[in-house]
């Protein structure tokens, strides 16, 4: 009786099998992960990989909240030290760009001149593609200093060599203008694929542009000629209001939240508290968006913990529940970042259009209101001693570094990278040093190359580690050229 139940077994396997012999194909295809994909797609993707990590707090990913003494934590200590021995951020972050962002958009601009499209939506698409490579690459060259970029991404070549960080920027801002010069505002482009910009073109011109001004600025210490010219051909053409930003619209669930709330909020974890280096300079300027940014203690008052010490989580100020709402929007560029860029470039004595002191009000005002503020707490805040152009203090030996540097910190508040190359770059504010740490001038100035470029692409890295002088944290990046205020 026993053969019975094998026998049908086998004989209803036997008519399964039958019935599929001639579709032997479509068992044997991942129908979750098929192996074509739209371009659409692969732009989105790319997309939504670079908008977490610009905006993520994992510290296996993006450290940099940290690393601009926005935040601290309460007990693991090595981030506000900024030690990442431990930590495969820089692997993360290196690999990311690369085989995530870059590789997906590569992927869409081969996919795309084989999928119907407009000649001018073509254009477009391949322009906003180029956009935002440049923006992938220059966050990259500002972390690392040198990378891989002439050979990169190209499959045939596994020992990509890395690139000077001067030499990639002169190329970036080339391709920039190549890209804008193909832009067509009122042609088509990805539609409801862009998840930045639903994409309107005219919006992408304005990205462009910006980003111009962006890469510009950033060279005003090495290359005056060069920054004066980028800055002076694209400040009329870049965002014209917080309208204009280039954010990501995080939803309410997962996996499409900002990873802020995922990482502060879901995850249940009780160790990030906002640093004293922030919370000590807006009370002492008696700042109107403490309370956007910050969580009040019973009394009323703001209290950051001690930046790389030690901290108890219920004694100091937190991340404000409007960071931490899910829907939270994730910035990549704003018009208030441009605005203190131009507010630099004025004070350098660029035509920018306006004065250093009219943008530097300007960048206070749309951050005041970008952030929930008003028009009467802008102006309050403004007509400070402290804080109006004329009379803020300002060390520095130009006497607008510290000013403007200190306000544009303020305003990138959440965007840490940015923040933390303002303060690369300007040497301003005025940093604390952590617990472990010995100055100021041992705050990284870069971050190290992959460990596992030390193996996987040997002769390049060791070429590269040469070049910059050692492939160590405290080597500028080639538009650092000042030093650090102690």
């Amino acid at each position: 009786m026993m053969k019975y139940p094998y026998f049908y077994g086998m004989l209803m396997l036997t008519l399964l099998l039958a019935g599929c012999a001639g579709d032997f194909e479509k068992i044997n295809t991942d129908q979750k992960n098929p192996s074509l994909v739209s371009a659409a797609s692969l732009f989105t993707s790319g997309q939504k990989y670079l908008a977490d990590q610009v905006n993520t707090a994992s510290s296996r990913r993006n450290v940099f909240k940290m690393y601009a003494q926005y935040w601290t934590q309460t007990t693991y200590l090595l981030a506000p030290n900024y030690d990442l021995t431990y930590q495969p951020v820089t692997r993360n972050i290196f690999s990311g760009y690369y085989s995530q962002a870059l590789r997906d958009w590569q992927q869409c601009a081969r996919l795309l001149p084989d999928e119907p499209n407009e000649p001018a939506a073509l254009k477009n698409k391949l322009a906003i593609i180029e956009l935002l490579t440049v923006y992938a690459f220059q966050q990259l060259v500002d972390l690392f200093g040198m990378v891989p970029y002439s050979d990169a991404m190209n499959i045939d070549n596994l020992y990509p060599k890395y690139d000077r960080g001067d030499a990639i920027y002169k190329d970036l801002l080339k391709r920039t203008d190549a890209a804008l010069s193909n832009l067509t505002a009122d042609a088509k482009s990805f539609g409801a694929a862009d998840l930045f910009y639903g994409g309107k073109v005219g919006a992408w011109v304005k990205f462009g542009h910006t980003l111009k001004v962006k890469l510009g600025i950033s060279m005003a210490d090495v290359d005056a000629a060069l920054s004066r010219n980028a800055v002076e051909s694209s400040f009329a053409k870049a965002f014209s209001s917080s309208d204009d930003d280039c954010k990501m619209p995080y939803q309410e669930g997962a996996p499409n939240f900002n990873p802020v709330y995922g990482e502060l909020v879901a995850s249940g974890r009780n160790d990030y508290v906002v640093a004293n280096t922030i919370v000590d300079i807006m009370n002492n300027l008696q700042d109107p968006r403490r309370r956007q940014f910050f969580t009040p203690l019973a009394d009323g008052t703001y209290r950051g913990g001690s930046y790389g010490h030690p901290s108890s989580y219920p004694e100091y100020s937190h991340v404000s529940d409007k960071i931490l709402d899910p829907k939270f929007p994730g910035p990549l560029m704003t018009y208030t970042e441009l605005l203190f860029y131009l507010a630099e470039a004025a004070a350098r004595g660029y035509s920018a259009g306006k004065s250093a002191a009219e943008y530097y009000a300007m960048g206070i005002q749309s951050s005041v209101l970008e952030w929930g503020g008003t028009q009467e707490e802008a102006a309050r805040y403004l007509a400070q001693s402290s804080v109006a152009y004329a009379t803020a203090k300002d060390r520095s030996q130009d006497k607008w570094r510290e000013k403007i540097g200190t306000q544009a910190w303020i305003a990138n508040y959440t965007k840490g990278l940015e923040a933390w190359t303002t303060w690369r770059r300007l040497d301003y504010p005025v940093f604390n040093v952590p617990k472990y740490q010995k100055t100021v001038h041992d705050i990284p100035k870069r971050l190290r190359f992959p460990d596992d470029e030390q193996t996987l692409n040997e002769a390049n890295y060791k070429a590269a580690a040469a070049a910059i002088g050692k492939d160590e944290i405290g080597v500028k990046i080639f538009w650092d050229i000042h030093e650090a205020t102690p």
